[in-house]
């Protein structure tokens, strides 16, 4: 395995050297080269021969948990899953060692009965560590598994968890607390008779996952949610997923991650790293770190690529690359706030497509939405974006905003293009930004940008 300690320490003193740009690629490439990929035996198994119909209403859960079983326990294969609609009645539960791939034409169809995504298992649950209902596939403290292949997965999730979200609130703020007080987490106990809605897919604590070729539509609530996860690989994966909260990929307190030739159409962000949520996060202190996300089209009704708010264990050595960003409210969106403490540093972005944004191409946010008035900020240091080209930004162009006395720093902007905006940049509370070749509204902004405040749209 790769020493990550050297790689950070090496990251660390090409910043403070200067020498940024083709070496801080080249790590990105090296991060890639040393995740261990998902390796099987050659043995398959049909999941007809164990009692699945592909009818679209036999109930399929059984014979999936006894194909996964018989696999797991005789040293590992792949379970193929032939053409049919299977109704799943309960959670897809992987064990070590278990390959399943869809064929073309088939579909994995969840219940949208919350009942049979009990008993509640160990989930995070926006940054907060809790027993929830199930996700709709499930992975605990396993190690190399894989879901792959040109099938289809519907969670339904409009048809019932969706809905949730407008009375999830008192029970969303029970949890919070306990993650606040540091209550031990076995008696966390949501699931039955509680509305918090379950991710898609959640592999936690596993080593060496890998997401290949399939399609996810409906989820009922974050799509891909890999929590302390290593070696993680999502690869050519298509989401249509419209719902609130229907955030792509949320890779959480993990490491070495690659995302790449994923086209992602979400009702929330296409994108969102994060890791952990304030007391519960430092308790645990595991960041997210090394992650390359690449070759990728996110189409977003809220953001395209972002990093928090859930951050609290701190988001280091990102690379994103080659990304089209159709539409979005911001493209790139770095947030935090008050409560979270932690950091994002070392983000390195290039060649980035966006056409239309409602609101800024670029975003850095470190108060966004505040809970509870407490000074925990975040630190937010060493990030080169270049090459980004956007037609056009509907409320400002970039926007960097930092605390007072906690300034965003060294933030290197390049080659950035945003041909129509009603204000160029909105600067405050920062130190050392530094533009290069900037062009807003038809003009070049100077290298040394200085301060301005956001002037309403209305007075513009």
């Amino acid at each position: 395995m790769m020493n990550f300690r050297f790689l950070f320490f090496t990251i660390l003193s090409l910043y403070v050297s200067g020498t940024y740009s083709q070496v801080n690629w080249d790590m990105a490439d090296t991060i890639v080269s040393h995740i261990v990929p998902v390796s099987f035996p050659d043995k398959n198994y049909s999941i007809l021969y164990f009692g699945a119909l592909g009818d679209g209403k036999t109930f399929c859960k059984e014979a999936f948990d006894k194909a996964i079983m018989h696999c797991s326990e005789n040293g590992g294969g792949k379970i193929i899953v032939p053409k049919g609609n299977y109704y799943m009645n309960g959670p897809l539960v992987f064990k070590s060692n278990v390959h399943i791939e869809l064929e073309a034409g088939a579909i994995l169809n969840f219940s949208h009965n919350e009942n049979d995504y009990l008993p509640a298992v160990l989930v995070r649950w926006e940054g907060t560590e809790a027993y929830n209902y199930s996700p709709l596939i499930y992975a605990y403290h396993v190690k190399n598994i894989a879901l792959t292949g040109k099938g289809t997965i519907n969670g339904n999730g409009s048809k019932n968890f969706s809905k949730w979200k407008k009375i999830q609130n008192t029970d969303k703020e029970t949890l919070r607390k306990m993650g606040r007080e540091n209550l031990p987490v076995y008696r966390r106990v949501f699931g039955d008779g509680f509305k918090l809605r379950p991710s898609f897919f959640q592999p936690y604590g596993c080593t060496s996952v890998l997401l290949e070729g399939i399609t996810i539509e409906d989820s009922p609530f974050w799509v891909i949610h890999p929590t302390f996860c290593d070696n993680v690989i999502i690869r050519g994966v298509t989401v249509n997923s419209y719902n609130t909260n229907n955030d792509g990929c949320d890779p959480e307190s993990c490491s070495n991650v690659l995302i790449e030739g994923c086209t992602f159409s979400t009702g929330d962000d296409s994108i969102a790293i994060k890791a952990g949520r304030d007391n519960d996060a430092w308790r645990i202190g595991r960041p997210t770190e090394n992650v390359v996300i690449r070759n990728c089209n996110f189409q977003s009704k809220i953001n395209g690529v972002c990093i928090g708010s859930e951050m609290s264990g701190g988001v280091r050595n990102v690379f994103i690359e080659n990304i089209k960003i159709p539409k979005s409210s911001n493209a790139l969106y770095f947030k935090s706030n008050l409560d979270r403490g932690g950091y994002i540093k070392n983000v390195f972005v290039r060649n980035i497509q966006a056409d239309s944004v409602r609101t800024s191409l670029i975003r850095f946010e470190p108060n966004y939405k505040g809970e509870k008035s407490s000074f925990n900020p975040t630190v937010f240091d060493n990030f080169h974006i270049e090459n980004v080209y956007c037609t056009q930004s509907k409320e400002v162009g970039l926007y960097l905003s930092g605390i007072k006395n906690h300034p965003i720093k060294n933030i290197n902007l390049k080659n950035i293009t945003i041909n129509n905006t009603p204000q160029p940049y909105v600067l405050e509370h920062a130190k050392d930004i530094f533009f290069e070749k900037v062009k807003i509204n038809g003009k070049f902004l100077n290298q040394y940008p200085k301060p301005i405040k956001l002037i309403p749209l209305k007075t513009l």
